[in-house]
């Protein structure tokens, strides 16, 4: 009996300390539960930088704005100048250099004497000509002479028709002498009062500056030889190479942004005014020419140009290209908010567009506030910033 009440008491003490226990071990299992669901909860990306940071990294930011973004068409070429603004000087006659007046680079007005030249030929013609304008004076009043007598009637009609055909055949001979002589820049009134010239002048016929000089002293010079070369820079133009593919897309009125290869870092902006209606051989492309609208620098007819031709103006939602960031296949744009002194940057994913100059055309993958932030530059250190970070929660 003592030991049947032993056993009794012995099963209520285990009872009771079983039902103490479980409780215990329910919220040990609980409080584990939570633990290692705290443990693993969701990552989120993000780049946090101190207010220090950002102000050093000189961090720019706002909101998504739409901008006018242009389609282009890439086109070479070279500077030119149209056809009346380029002068090949030449003489009319053979002749020798007696002195060259300006040199290569020189800038010269329509008139300006260039050189003089000089031969036993040019003295001829000036003692032809005289001889031939005092002949014909003479064979004039000998043709009046006759003319008189015939009205009359003490003349004969042979004889005046005979002064009449000398007489002519004089002044031909005498004006086509004075042509010559007035295309070598000699005045025919000084030769008929008795002076000679030695030395004829060439003359620029334009504006502009000295782009060649072919000669040197002494040298002979054959008739319509090139000399010198003047150019006038005043309306050099970009003149640019459009292949076939791409014609339809250009014409007059579009704007053209280049670049000159002599100085790079300098942008040019010109407009089209004429489109040429056929096409060169080789390439096959058609000429575009195009005003220049902020010439800079010493623009030389000749110097390659590398442009873009803009084709189409739409306002798209844009960004900077220093705010996007490739992270695999994806690009990405960072939002920005405030966090007390620091501040929280989170990429997100977007589609990239058309560019124009330094800006990208983007679109949101999903819906975004008009009034988010973004960050405006610095897209590849804020990655670098969330990359180190991840590492580090990682650890």
């Amino acid at each position: 009996m003592k030991n049947r009440i032993y056993s009794v008491l012995t099963l209520l003490i285990l009872s009771v300390f079983v039902i103490g226990c479980a409780p215990k071990k329910e919220a040990e299992h609980a409080q584990n539960s939570d633990v290692e669901t705290e443990g693993h909860h969701e990552e989120v990306e993000e780049a946090m930088l101190t207010n220090q940071q950002f102000k050093a990294l000189n961090m720019k930011t706002g909101v998504i704005e739409l901008r006018t973004m242009s389609g282009y068409v890439e086109a070479n070429g070279t500077l030119e100048v149209p056809p009346q603004n380029e002068a090949a000087v030449t003489s009319f006659i053979g002749a020798n250099v007696v002195a060259i007046k300006v040199i290569e680079g020189d800038k010269v007005e329509k008139g300006q004497v260039l050189a003089y030249l000089s031969h036993p030929n040019i003295i001829q013609m000036q003692t032809d000509y005289l001889h031939a304008y005092t002949t014909s004076n003479f064979l004039k009043k000998n043709n009046d002479r006759q003319q008189k007598l015939v009205a009359a009637g003490a003349g004969s009609g042979a004889n005046f028709q005979k002064a009449e055909a000398d007489y002519r055949k004089s002044k031909a001979l005498e004006n086509g002498l004075k042509a010559q002589l007035q295309l070598l820049q000699i005045n025919t009134a000084t030769i008929r009062k008795g002076t000679l010239v030695k030395n004829i002048e060439l003359r620029s016929p334009i504006d502009g500056f000295v782009q060649k000089v072919e000669i040197k002293t002494g040298q002979y010079v054959e008739p319509q030889t090139e000399l010198f070369e003047i150019v006038n820079t005043h309306h050099v133009h970009a003149d640019l190479m459009i292949f076939e593919k791409d014609v339809y897309k250009v014409k007059k009125g579009q704007k053209v942004n280049f670049n000159v290869q002599s100085f790079p870092d300098e942008e040019l902006s010109a407009e089209i005014y004429s489109v040429s209606k056929t096409f060169e051989s080789a390439p096959k492309a058609v000429h575009v020419h195009a005003e220049i609208e902020n010439k800079k620098g010493h623009l030389i007819p000749g110097m390659y140009i590398k442009g873009k031709i803009q084709i189409n103006n739409t306002k798209r939602k844009a960004i900077p290209e220093s705010a996007i960031i490739k992270r695999g296949n994806q690009f990405f744009v960072f939002s920005v908010e405030r966090e007390n002194e620091d501040w929280s940057f989170k990429p997100i994913e977007v589609i990239v567009g058309e560019k124009d100059e330094a800006w990208l055309a983007i679109e949101f993958m999903e819906e975004i506030d008009e009034t988010t932030m973004f960050a405006y530059n610095n897209a590849y250190y804020l990655l670098a910033q969330m990359e180190k970070g991840e590492a580090g929660h990682h650890h």
